[in-house]
């Protein structure tokens, strides 16, 4: 809490000395940021509103500003858990960016994840799993085959068909998190422990 403190003190001291535009929209952006990691989601929302505010001024509609102003603001909603404008403002990030990204950008993969969320979130599973889909199509284009990152992605596949009661597909997908986790991570990892519970769990299942 010291170090956002501190942090918090000199974007503020930066800010009254800024006089360029977007100069300031980055700093309440940086704020904003400081005041989610602190739970304080009413100011980390103030401050991503006033960010997004300059780049409404400053920049083309569809810059990719926007969309990370976007997906900040699902973050905050997300923490006060009001999941459908969570839905509302990752979708609006989703669409700048697949206008001006390339279709395996990682950025649209967490985009696609954290809309996957949201739907799991709100227990619609099978728009969870074409989500989750999507994010693991990037990552495989994007990654070897044995990048942790895989791990996560398989697991939330396994879960979402565990809620959906096809136990047998959650196991494979759970099963693969594990195999590829073994080979990337230390024996200790606690995403290693905790998929390898997961996977306990599907097998009593089936």
């Amino acid at each position: 809490m010291g170090q956002s403190n501190k942090a918090q003190e000199v974007y503020e001291v930066l800010l009254h000395q800024t006089t360029n535009e977007s100069g300031k929209a980055s700093i309440y952006n940086q704020l904003g940021r400081i005041k989610y990691n602190q739970r304080e989601y009413q100011e980390a929302l103030t401050y991503f509103e006033k960010s997004f505010a300059i780049d409404q001024k400053t920049l083309p509609f569809n810059h990719t500003n926007f969309a990370t102003c976007y997906n900040n603001i699902g973050l905050v909603y997300k923490g006060m858990g009001d999941y459908p404008k969570v839905l509302s403002f990752h979708e609006k990030a989703l669409v700048i960016q697949q206008e001006s990204l390339p279709s395996n950008h990682p950025s649209l993969g967490a985009s696609y994840y954290n809309i996957g969320m949201v739907y799991c979130k709100v227990d619609d599973y099978s728009k969870a799993l074409s989500y989750f889909e999507k994010d693991l199509a990037i990552l495989q284009q994007s990654l070897p085959p044995n990048h942790p990152n895989f791990g996560g992605s398989y697991v939330n596949i396994g879960v979402v068909y565990e809620n959906m009661g096809n136990y047998s597909k959650a196991h494979s997908f759970c099963e693969r998190a594990v195999q590829i986790t073994q080979q990337s991570l230390p024996t200790n990892h606690p995403d290693l422990r905790k998929w390898r519970k997961n996977l306990e769990r599907i097998k009593e299942k089936l």
